[in-house]
């Protein structure tokens, strides 16, 4: 099982402004042992100090039925989270997980077979899926390599599918790299009656062929969010800047990264998101514990609060909690 406590623990710090709330609207549960991270691990990181309210569990493959309709297996996995979300709402003082994003294949013409048994299964708590379009042709140099095919955002089953998650007032949500950002923005563009949520900043890469090129790369990636931003109906989870394949290389250290680090590293990302959204169409989130490989959960929020320091009280509110409450309807 994986367990890297002892790494993240050589770096402890004071909990930044303890009582400000917060709703944390992207994290994973897993319950195979290979990266085992279910409600008490959730539980563990969400109550080490900061004010963590609520959460929004993300797809993420796991759990799902074995047997039956092959587009009705990720629905296990909804029936998996949703028995932790009941547990959760057992103890008052710990995070509650308020929403579900599920997965299905949008391009399929039984999409709507697959949404009803997600709303079944989630008893409250659906909010929306997860298609992500991810893909690179050099998926061997990355550490988590998208599954997508080339091209996804253009299909047109895979655009109706989208669609109709707007229909029926679902959101979307989709992870990519950097290098489909403006693929992305054409589908939003495309896609209008349907609320979409990019993660991860578009996932500006930093390994194989993109290594060294850090400074080139965000050049490119500003202009691209900007055109991305001029489409209102997407918003921006802003988090999952830690992962391997950005290439900043702190889970490879004997140490991990303090809380300023990583503000020196990645705030110039979150001020350009958040310029070009605005605090009302951006939400913080911890991608846990995909982010955990490279810091821990007081770490992150101690950056996050950083980052947000010079922003207005209402804006701050906007970006911890409100705008993560109005998507997700929590």
């Amino acid at each position: 099982m994986f367990d890297n406590n002892d790494w993240l623990s050589q770096v402890r710090e004071d909990i930044i402004d303890p009582d400000r709330e917060i709703v944390d609207p992207h994290h994973h549960l897993w319950p195979q042992v290979a990266m085992h991270y279910n409600l008490d691990q959730l539980w563990s990181d969400t109550g080490a100090g900061h004010k963590v309210t609520q959460t929004v569990f993300m797809e993420c493959g796991s759990a799902y039925r074995s047997a039956g309709p092959d587009h009705l297996k990720p629905v296990g996995e909804t029936e998996f989270v949703t028995a932790a979300a009941i547990r959760s709402r057992e103890d008052p003082a710990r995070a509650t997980i308020a929403g579900l994003i599920a997965h299905a294949d949008l391009t399929r013409s039984d999409l709507d077979d697959c949404l009803d048994a997600h709303e079944t299964a989630a008893q409250g708590l659906f909010r929306g899926i997860r298609h992500a379009g991810a893909s690179d042709p050099q998926p061997d140099a990355l550490t988590i390599p998208g599954l997508a095919p080339e091209g996804l955002y253009l299909h047109a089953d895979f655009r109706r599918g989208v669609a109709r998650l707007g229909e029926r007032g679902l959101t979307y949500d989709t992870w990519h790299y950097h290098h489909q950002n403006l693929a992305f923005r054409d589908l939003a563009k495309a896609v209008p009656g349907t609320t979409m949520i990019l993660d991860h900043f578009g996932t500006p890469l930093g390994v194989g062929r993109f290594e060294g090129q850090r400074d080139e790369i965000f050049a490119v990636w500003k202009d691209d969010v900007a055109a991305i931003a001029e489409c209102p109906n997407v918003y921006a989870k802003i988090g999952g800047l830690a992962m391997p394949d950005n290439g900043f290389g702190w889970n490879t250290r004997d140490m991990p990264p303090s809380s300023d680090e990583f503000v020196d590293a990645q705030a110039r990302y979150y001020s350009h998101m958040i310029d070009c959204f605005g605090p009302e169409r951006c939400m913080f989130e911890s991608n846990f514990p995909v982010d955990r490989l490279s810091i821990s959960y007081e770490v992150l929020w101690n950056g996050l609060k950083k980052i947000a320091a010079d922003y207005s009280e209402a804006e701050k509110d906007m970006l911890f909690t409100g705008t993560a409450r109005r998507i997700y309807r929590l």
